[in-house]
C-alpha cells in the first residue's frame, strides 16, 4: 500500500510538471502570436497609410479589444502614433529609428560593388569608396580602371584626411566640433601642394559642400590627381566617400569637370542603394 502511494506521488508529480510544461508551451505560443499580430499591424498601416481600431481588427480576424491592446503596445513604443482628430493609427517615429539601425548595417562595399566597376569602366579609371577611421580616411573598396596605366592599389589604406579628395569630403561633412578638433592638429606636407593650414584648408571644405565634391591635385603624391563625392545614408549623414583617381596627364583640368560630374552621379546612386531619398 506504501509503495502505492509512493508511486501516486510520483505520478501526481509528474502530472504537476506536465501541467507546468504544457502551460509554458501555450504561454510561448501566445506570445509568438502577439508578436505575429503587431508584425501585420506595422504591415497594414504601411499599405495603407492610416487605419483605426475596428478596420485593424477585421484585418487581423481579432475582437477590437485585442486590436486595441495591440496598438497600445505598439503606441507605448512609439512604432505607431494615433492622429488625435481622426483617431486613426500610422507608423511612428520609432520606425524610423529601426529603418536607421538597418540602413546602417548594410554592407556598404557591397552594395557599392557594382556602382564602383561601371564608373571604373565608363571613366578607366581606378574608384575607390573610403569612409572616416578617426584622423583618417580608410579605403574599404576598389575598382581598377582598364586604362594602360592606372593608380596604385589604395584598398586598406589609411589616407589622410587634408591631403586626399575622399578625406576633404569626410572632413567637409562632419559635425563642426569633430572637424575642428581635427582641423587643430598638426596638417602633414607630403607635397609642395599640400593644403597644411588650417584656416585655408576650411576654405576648401566649404567649397566642398558648396560644389558637391572635392578635388585634390598632387597633394598627396606628385603626379596623382583624384575626385570624391559624398555617400550619404538614410537620413542624409554622410557615411562614405566614392573617389576617382588617376595621372594629372589624364585627370588635366579639361576633363576633371566631367570626371567630377559622373562621380557625384556615383555617389548619389550608391546613396539610393544605401536608402537615402527613401
Amino acid at each position: 500500500m506504501a509503495r502505492t502511494d509512493k508511486q501516486s506521488g510520483g505520478d501526481a508529480g509528474r502530472a504537476e510538471r506536465a501541467a507546468r510544461q504544457g502551460g509554458s508551451g501555450r504561454g510561448a505560443v501566445s506570445a509568438v502570436q502577439s508578436v505575429d499580430r503587431a508584425v501585420s499591424v506595422l504591415e497594414i498601416l504601411a499599405r495603407h497609410g492610416e487605419a483605426g481600431v475596428t478596420e485593424i481588427a477585421e484585418q487581423l480576424g481579432v475582437h477590437k479589444s485585442t486590436a486595441f491592446r495591440l496598438l497600445g503596445v505598439l503606441e507605448n513604443r512609439g512604432l505607431v502614433a494615433q492622429a488625435k482628430d481622426r483617431g486613426k493609427y500610422y507608423l511612428g517615429a520609432g520606425i524610423l529609428r529601426l529603418a536607421g539601425a538597418a540602413a546602417v548595417r548594410l554592407d556598404i562595399s557591397q552594395e557599392g560593388v557594382q556602382v564602383c566597376r561601371e564608373l571604373a569602366d565608363d571613366l578607366g579609371e581606378t574608384v575607390n569608396i573610403a569612409v572616416l577611421d578617426d584622423d583618417a580616411a580608410v579605403n574599404i573598396m576598389q575598382a581598377r580602371g582598364t586604362a594602360s596605366v592606372t593608380a596604385q592599389n589604395w584598398l586598406g589604406r589609411r589616407t589622410p584626411l587634408h591631403a586626399t579628395s575622399s578625406g576633404k569630403v569626410l572632413l567637409a561633412h562632419l559635425p563642426p566640433t569633430l572637424r575642428e578638433g581635427l582641423l587643430a592638429r598638426p596638417l602633414h606636407r607630403f607635397t609642395e601642394r599640400t593644403v597644411t593650414g588650417a584656416a585655408v584648408l576650411r576654405g576648401e571644405l566649404e567649397t566642398v559642400v558648396e560644389r558637391g565634391y572635392g578635388v585634390t591635385v598632387e597633394e598627396l603624391e606628385l603626379g596623382l590627381a583624384a575626385v570624391a563625392a559624398p555617400v550619404r545614408a538614410h537620413d542624409g549623414e554622410v557615411i562614405a566617400a566614392i573617389s576617382v583617381s588617376g595621372p594629372v596627364y589624364r585627370l588635366n583640368a579639361d576633363r576633371l569637370p566631367e570626371v567630377a560630374e559622373r562621380t557625384v552621379a556615383a555617389g548619389a546612386e550608391l546613396s539610393r542603394r544605401m536608402g537615402y531619398g527613401f
